[in-house]
């Protein structure tokens, strides 16, 4: 959430104690037998924040901290457990209102991960592309739609020749620009990209980064950026959010965060990162592993890896709390002990 007496551009879109937890219980006869009782796995845990109109919102952390299931949350593939997501001013969480925000879910759209898995290996390119088209009915004839998809091509820098060719006609890179012009298709102002150049080899990334940010200043585009690079988001990112075992535990400006990290767990992220400037500076590596989901720690999730941790954090599970333009979850920063 934004802090008190910040000004800004409105949110376009807003997470309120968002939580979604997975039921991975064994079958029923089986924990009657055994006496155990349903397990709940709890990805997503009360996560708030705000993306703002025109800016690039990046949620990074360690794999299986529920960055994507927050993805699929927003773009309506997951219904939230508890708590509440606007887009627009206009609650979308809620399922008795499925029907009435249908509209406003099309101005939103996803990029996924892997491109060789999210296009369909059976349609030419045209058809991928013209399929939101067809399904949002934007174009009034076929002479439209194959116009549109030509325009739609050109804009992620192929040609409307490529239509006519097949998803294993092309590499990494090229079917990963299919899927940005899948998306942007149904004209939305809105995209959740989730992880969209980690398939893809490095220089590849750098030119799908352009191509994303040029797209976001000629269309007036908000991307929810998800990623576990932090090399990368360092790149798009205005904003970041760190998320750990289902929780933020930071968020700030881009460039506050990489010159400033207030949580533990965000300076060992970026301790991690390759110093390619070799200053010498004195590195803490990421340490130990993520606890099991289904059985995380008592009081601060990350205090089993934390060389700050005291027995507060051993106990007390900390807030995300406000430091003018910087939010964190620590109770060490809390306390001045960082």
């Amino acid at each position: 959430m934004l802090s008190r007496g910040e000004q800004g551009p409105p949110p376009l879109l807003t997470l309120e104690d968002v939580g979604r937890a997975f039921d991975v219980s064994r079958p029923w006869l089986n924990r009657v037998i055994e006496g155990t009782p349903r397990q709940l796995l709890h990805a997503v845990d009360g996560v708030s924040f705000e993306v703002r109109k025109g800016e690039t919102f990046a949620l990074v952390g360690e794999s299986g901290c529920g960055k994507s299931t927050i993805a699929r949350l927003i773009v309506g593939l997951y219904a939230p457990s508890r708590g509440r997501i606007e887009f627009d001013g206009v609650r979308i969480s809620d399922p008795e209102t499925r029907v009435a925000t249908a509209k406003l879910r099309r101005r939103m759209q996803m990029i996924f991960q892997d491109p060789y898995a999210s296009l369909n290996p059976r349609w030419r390119v045209r058809d991928i592309v013209a399929e939101p088209i067809r399904v949002l009915g934007l174009a009034a004839d076929q002479a439209e739609i194959t116009s549109r998809v030509g325009v739609l091509l050109k804009q992620v820098g192929l040609a409307p020749e490529d239509g006519d060719k097949y998803p294993h006609e092309f590499s990494g890179g090229q079917r990963q620009r299919i899927s940005i012009a899948r998306a942007l298709s149904g004209s939305p102002d809105f995209l959740v990209c989730d992880e969209p150049t980690s398939a893809l080899d490095v220089s590849v990334q750098a030119q799908i980064l352009n191509l994303m940010t040029e797209l976001q200043s000629r269309l007036g585009l908000t991307y929810l950026f998800i990623s576990h690079n932090l090399a990368v988001v360092s790149h798009v990112a205005d904003r970041i959010g760190v998320m750990y075992l289902g929780r933020l535990v930071e968020i700030a400006d881009a460039e506050e965060l990489f010159a400033r990290p207030k949580h533990p767990y965000t300076r060992m992220l970026l301790d991690a990162v390759p110093d390619l400037e070799m200053s010498g500076r004195q590195r803490t590596p990421v340490a130990g592993e993520v606890p099991n989901p289904l059985s995380p720690p008592t009081g601060c999730a990350f205090h089993p890896r934390c060389p700050q941790a005291n027995e507060r954090c051993k106990t007390e599970r900390p807030n995300l709390i406000w430091r003018a333009e910087v939010a964190s979850a620590c109770h060490a920063v809390e306390e001045n002990r960082i």
